[in-house]
């Protein structure tokens, strides 16, 4: 009896140690799921994680910027998920609801969200530099030694001059961390979409290649912001064009200058010796003299035929312009202009 009430006993004891270890790992089991699946966000919110940033900056910048509520949670599963040992930079979503399972995986695995990238009214290169940089984790100085550069511009089929032309303005997909080399290849991927067989075939009438497009473009965009008139303005240029007349065009003579605020053309100006000076050099400048709207490309593609060869702004500061077919018409709606801008005080 004494040997089997020992072995009864030895049962119980070996039954009670085996549940007892069952519930210890039904418990862990239970806080490990739990702190694997608990939410630690409460409301949507955007990430940024530059290049170099360490783990401990990471948990700071999603702890102080209140993005999760659980930042020891959240160390504690990044932990166990490796995070630590490399964090990839990049411009992460985090959605209410999220566990930190869910966030730890995202970032280990680099899963970015993309943002809109928009850029228009560009007049110069570092212009545009200083718009990426604002925008995307490059800075502007890494964007305008890029876009500056003459043997980026040459591998592209541009000359510096004719560069900015390639930029399409418009707004675009990109990952926060698009190295500037990335971001000029895919704009020439863009500005190759954009030049399409509708357009290429609209491009045989004016008689003029792409790049020609772009800077005759640029000019019609400093002339006016009346879309409406912009294939009639196209036409009078491309008429002086054909006919071997200087274009005389104002905003061209402000660009050599290099002063955009000039709101008068005067005749000093006239003088500057500039190939960008079209009253001293017949035919078009060496490049855009900013980046070309969409709006004014498709102005010259679809330039209006007429047989105008002057236009000037009315007096009335509409924005809207007045034609003519010859120089005594154009002299004296040019009076009419001056006259109004010298009893405006715009000197």
């Amino acid at each position: 009896m004494p040997d089997n009430t020992s072995r009864r006993n030895k049962r119980l004891s070996i039954t009670l140690t085996v549940t007892a270890a069952a519930a210890i790992l039904v418990i862990a089991g239970t806080i490990t799921a739990s702190t694997l699946l608990c939410s630690i966000t409460d409301r949507n919110s955007i990430l940024y994680v530059p290049e170099g940033t360490d783990f401990g900056t990471l948990v700071d910048s999603l702890s102080s910027g209140g993005k999760i509520t659980n930042p020891a949670r959240f160390a504690k599963v990044a932990r166990m998920m490796k995070v630590d040992e490399k964090v990839r930079p990049g411009r992460y979503e985090l959605r209410t609801g999220m566990n930190a399972k869910e966030i730890a995986g995202m970032l280990r695995a680099g899963n970015q969200r993309p943002l809109r990238v928009t850029f228009n009214n560009i007049r110069t290169m570092p212009q545009l530099a200083g718009t990426l940089g604002r925008q995307l984790m490059a800075d502007s100085a890494a964007f305008a030694s890029l876009l500056s550069n003459d043997s980026v511009a040459a591998a592209y089929g541009f000359t510096r001059a004719e560069f900015i032309g390639m930029f399409i303005p418009d707004t675009y997909e990109f990952y926060w961390t698009v190295t500037p080399e990335k971001f000029v290849e895919r704009m020439h991927s863009e500005y190759e979409r954009f030049w399409n067989a509708d357009r290429l075939a609209r491009l045989q009438r004016t008689g003029l290649t792409t790049k020609e497009v772009s800077t005759l473009a640029s000019i019609i965009d400093e002339e006016t912001i009346r879309t409406g008139e912009m294939p009639v303005i196209a036409g009078v240029y491309i008429n002086r064009l054909k006919r071997g007349m200087p274009l005389q065009a104002d905003p061209t003579v402000k660009f050599a200058t290099g002063d955009f605020s000039l709101r008068r053309i005067l005749y000093k100006h006239l003088d500057i010796d500039s190939p960008y000076n079209t009253y001293k050099h017949a035919g078009l400048p060496p490049g855009p003299i900013r980046m070309p709207s969409i709006a004014a490309i498709d102005a010259v593609l679809d330039y209006k035929e007429h047989d105008y060869l002057y236009f000037c702004a009315k007096p009335d500061f509409s924005g809207y312009h007045v034609f003519a077919r010859t120089l005594s018409e154009h002299t004296n709606n040019a009076r009419a202009y001056s006259a109004a801008l010298n009893k405006a005080g715009i000197r």
